[in-house]
This record gives structure tokens, C-alpha cells and sequence, in this order.
């Protein structure tokens, strides 16, 4: 019997060690297959989430090489070349294109340059010192500095500015151009077609318009991107064309402020087309504190017309109670809520609260 007992109790260890090792191993293998699964895409909620997606699409479409080889630089009124001519030295100097696209040249006069390559302005050259001065001269053409290749990029961008281009560059170029996107950049990015050359209705000069080899669209066309849509399908389709002459205008969030007896005041940034309430708003800001006085809350709204400050009282207490409507605010609203031992003090209530804005926090969900 118990020589039984003992070989019972052996085969039942054994059945347990061969499930142990079986669970072990399926264990094994849900992890792998999750290991290997992709991962899912984070959501963008702030400045810093776009910025970093920013630059990463930015690198996956350089080493794609999304646009494909440029084009040789065609010359520009107001950039800035330096010819050389070997066989006469004393000749050689640094040249700006003139709005005209000529360049002036001693022996040779007004040269057209605009429109043409490096290499073709140095073949024109060349056959005309060869047909008044010189048996063989070899000229050389260096574009030293861009200047009619503007695209401005403004808005709420870290580093606004006018950027010269060679050849199109797309709406993620532009913004990594820019150094990315502020603190109070919204969702969406307009690019204005030829808005940045002068002229009548913002199109591109006779002049300009001979030295862009690329086709800059129509002249007056206002593009409308998602930016959000943009960064994280990372969709080919969002990513428009950008060329010389083009203005790239990202817009900037609405921001609703929360001060007072509330546990994070600050200010905090609105998607696009984005309406939050009063008590949203408060949730935001993780409610209030339990030295508020509800009943006494003002939201403090300047008229963007008139720009006439109001101020428009709010019972929280009905509100939370669902006893009052929950007010919708607006783009640079204020929500005040005072101290339930200032009661007396209302009157001044509107002065705290924009006092404190100048050092508020703003916040991007």
C-alpha cells in the first residue's frame, strides 16, 4: 500500500509539473504574439505629442524620399550670384538680380538672367565674351544667396519667418522649417497660393513668375489642412504641395481662462471649432475649492468688436444642481471664481483675475 501511495503521488506531481510547463509555455507565446503585434497609434493631445510626430513624419518622408529629386535652380530676381570668368579675373564680381531679372555685367551690359539654370546663364555668357572679346572664355554661375524663392510661414509656429526654397516643398517641410508648432497652435493650417509674392491680388510678378520652374497652383487658391488629420494618418493626401510665393498660416487655439478658487487654474487651449461650458471648463481646472463661493462665479468676456469688458454672473450652485443652463464660453473667456470671505470685494474681482493672467499656465489637453 504505501509503495502504491508513493507511485499515486509521483504521477500526480508529474501531471502537475506537464501542466505547469504547458501553461507556461502558452504564457510564452501570448507574449510573443503580443511583443510581436503592433503597436497601437497615441493619440495627440499636446503641443509637444504634434511636435515630436512633427519631426518624425518629417525624417520618414526624407529617407522616402517623398518629393523626388528636385529640379536644377532656376535664377530669381534678387538672388544674389557670383560669376566668374577664369580668363580675366578683374572681371569677376557678385551680382544682384534686378527686379527686372537682368544682371549688368562691364563689356557685356544687361545679361536676362531670371528663369534660366546656373549652367545656361554661364553658356550665355560665354558665347557672348566669345563673340566680342575672348577666343574660349569659361565662365562659372554660383547662386550665393536665395532670395525670390519666399515662402512665409507665420501663426502659431515656434519660429515664424520668410524661408527661401529650392523647388516645392510640402506642409510638413515648412512647419519642421519653422521649428514646429507653439504652445497655442489649433488644428488647422491654411496655405495661401502665391499670396507671398507682390503684385495685384497677391499674385506672382511677370518677373517672378518666369523664374519658378515648378507649377505654383493658382494664384489666390487658400488650401485648408487638418493638422491633426495630417500628423496622425500621416496620410500623403494632407500633406499639400508647397511652392515659392506661397503663404502657410497655422492657426492658433481659442484658450479659455479658469482663476480663482479652483485647485489648477490656468488657461487652457480649445481644439478647432471647439465649445466647451462653464462646468467643463471647471473640470479642467479639477474643480473647485472648498473655500469658493459658487454663487458669486462671473465670466469675464471682452467684445471682440468693441472691445468692451463684461461681466456676466454665474450661480454655480444652480448650475451643478441642473437647476440653471451651463453657459457655453468662448475663445479668451474668464472664468472667475472668488473666495466665499471676499464677498465684499466683488466689485474688484474682474481687476484679480487679469492680474493674475500674467503669469497663468496654459494648458493644452
Amino acid at each position: 500500500m504505501g509503495f502504491m501511495r508513493k507511485n499515486l503521488i509521483a504521477q500526480h506531481a508529474g501531471m502537475l509539473l506537464l501542466a505547469a510547463l504547458l501553461c507556461g509555455g502558452a504564457a510564452a507565446g501570448q507574449s510573443a504574439v503580443q511583443s510581436t503585434a503592433p503597436a497601437q497609434k497615441t493619440a495627440l493631445d499636446t503641443t509637444e505629442d504634434y511636435n515630436q510626430r512633427l519631426a518624425q513624419m518629417r525624417r520618414m518622408l526624407a529617407a522616402a524620399g517623398e518629393n523626388g529629386p528636385a529640379g536644377e535652380y532656376r535664377i530669381g530676381p534678387e538672388d544674389l550670384l557670383e560669376i566668374t570668368i577664369f580668363e580675366a579675373p578683374e572681371l569677376n564680381r557678385a551680382l544682384r538680380v534686378a527686379a527686372g531679372g537682368e544682371i549688368s555685367l562691364p563689356l557685356l551690359g544687361a545679361v536676362r538672367a531670371a528663369g534660366l539654370t546656373p549652367r545656361e546663364l554661364e553658356s550665355v555668357l560665354a558665347e557672348l565674351l566669345r563673340r566680342t572679346y575672348m577666343k574660349d572664355p569659361h565662365v562659372g554661375v554660383f547662386v550665393k544667396e536665395l532670395q525670390s524663392r519666399p515662402v512665409s510661414v507665420f501663426g502659431a509656429v515656434f519660429k515664424p519667418g520668410v524661408f527661401q526654397v529650392r523647388g516645392a516643398k510640402t506642409v510638413v517641410e515648412m512647419l519642421s522649417m519653422a521649428e514646429g508648432l507653439a504652445a497655442d497652435a489649433g488644428d488647422t493650417v491654411i496655405v495661401m497660393r502665391g499670396a507671398g509674392y507682390p503684385g495685384n491680388g497677391g499674385s506672382a510678378s511677370s518677373s517672378a513668375k518666369e523664374a519658378i520652374e515648378e507649377k505654383p497652383g493658382v494664384a489666390g487658391e487658400t488650401l485648408e489642412i487638418n493638422l491633426k488629420s495630417l500628423l496622425e494618418s500621416g496620410d500623403a493626401r494632407f500633406n499639400a504641395a508647397v511652392y515659392p510665393g506661397d503663404i502657410v498660416k497655422v492657426t492658433r487655439a481659442g484658450i479659455v481662462y479658469v482663476v480663482g478658487e479652483v485647485k489648477r487654474p490656468g488657461g487652457f487651449s480649445l481644439k478647432s471649432n471647439e465649445n466647451i461650458t462653464v462646468l467643463q471648463a471647471l473640470a479642467l481646472a479639477e474643480g473647485l475649492t472648498r473655500t469658493s463661493a459658487k454663487s458669486q462665479a462671473r465670466i469675464i468676456r471682452t467684445d471682440e468688436i468693441s472691445g468692451k469688458r463684461l461681466e456676466l454672473p454665474i450661480d454655480l450652485s444652480r448650475v451643478l444642481a441642473g437647476k440653471a443652463e451651463d453657459p457655453r464660453l468662448r475663445p479668451r473667456d474668464i472664468v472667475f471664481v472668488p473666495n466665499s470671505a471676499a464677498r465684499s470685494a466683488l466689485q474688484r474681482g474682474s481687476e484679480a483675475a487679469l492680474s493674475i493672467l500674467t503669469g497663468v499656465v496654459i494648458w493644452r489637453r
